[in-house]
């Protein structure tokens, strides 16, 4: 190999490093974000948990994430149907287990279904219907950020159903969900457990942060104010739709980074997988043509280079 390229490689091969390094960057900033906080609270006179090692968790959430992607080949390989539900009180760290899942995921496999409010036509539907429309197909994984289960939390306590529909939905959800599986749908149900005094030191986050306001509804303030019944109606919610055939797994969730691993390794557990052996992939030769001479960007054209 000459001089030329060896240097030639040896500039491929940083870049490449360079490019690893920087896919880790997301996690990074979402760490330092959350150290930021947590800074600002103490300085408030709030006391703030220790979290884990942060270098121990990037590298068990490294790993975690290498098997996901394996999980992920599998899933496609054998056209499996997957549907998991991340379900919890606000704040309770559904939308970051979500995240670190699909963070190295192929969106075409493993897509997040997170529903608005239903809409008047919607409400007028059979109470499942706009779910339904969102279960994967052979081959894809669905992580439903809530799901058919506000009917029995915020649309039960906020009273956006009445006693009547309640108890309705408690007679079909169980048989939905065996419809599902009897479908061939591995079905996975996560409920996020935060404590009282974890949600209050979550929610100060967000109303000091100005990068996390957005976060903060009229609807999660008021189910502050209604923890006791949000509680009542999670405790009957479990008591009643935790079956032999869609259980109930509880993440113990006060500790985000923890929850995070946990959530991951135990998902890893409930869909048995192997090893893939996808074709070898070959960069194809570069075509050159003699009469090509790119053409020059025009300088008003270029973005400001400010950093």
């Amino acid at each position: 190999m000459t001089d030329s390229a060896n240097l030639d490689f040896a500039e491929q091969a940083q870049r490449l490093h360079a490019d690893i390094l920087d896919s880790f960057d997301e996690e990074l900033e979402m760490e330092l974000d959350d150290a930021r906080m947590d800074a600002q609270l103490r300085e408030m006179g709030h006391v703030v948990p220790h979290d884990m090692n942060r270098r121990l968790y990037f590298k068990e959430l490294l790993k975690l994430q290498t098997e996901l992607v394996k999980l992920q080949e599998w899933v496609v390989e054998q056209k499996l149907k997957v549907v998991v539900l991340f379900e919890g009180r606000d704040a309770a760290g559904k939308g970051g287990a979500i995240k670190r899942i699909t963070q190295r995921l192929n969106p075409r496999v493993c897509r997040v279904a997170a529903l608005p409010a239903p809409s008047e036509r919607e409400r007028s539907q059979w109470y499942f219907q706009r779910y339904v429309a969102h279960l994967p197909a052979a081959g894809e994984m669905v992580l439903f950020d809530r799901s058919w289960y506000n009917r029995a939390g915020v649309e039960r306590v906020m009273g956006f159903c009445n006693d009547a529909e309640t108890e309705e939905f408690y007679r079909s959800v169980p048989e939905f969900e065996r419809m599902l599986i009897r479908s061939g749908i591995i079905l996975v149900k996560y409920w996020f457990s935060i404590t009282d005094d974890e949600q209050y030191r979550r929610f100060l986050m967000r109303i000091h942060d100005p990068l996390k306001q957005w976060k903060l509804s009229p609807m999660d303030l008021e189910s502050r104010r209604l923890w006791e019944d949000y509680t009542r109606a999670k405790e009957d919610m479990l008591s009643r739709t935790h079956n032999p055939q869609a259980p109930w797994w509880i993440v113990e969730a006060d500790d985000k980074k923890r929850a995070r691993l946990n959530c991951i390794h135990h998902l890893l557990t409930q869909i048995p997988y192997g090893q893939t052996t996808p074709e070898p992939v070959h960069l194809p030769a570069r075509v050159f043509n003699a009469d090509y001479l790119r053409a020059p960007v025009p300088e008003e054209m270029l973005v400001p280079q400010r950093y």
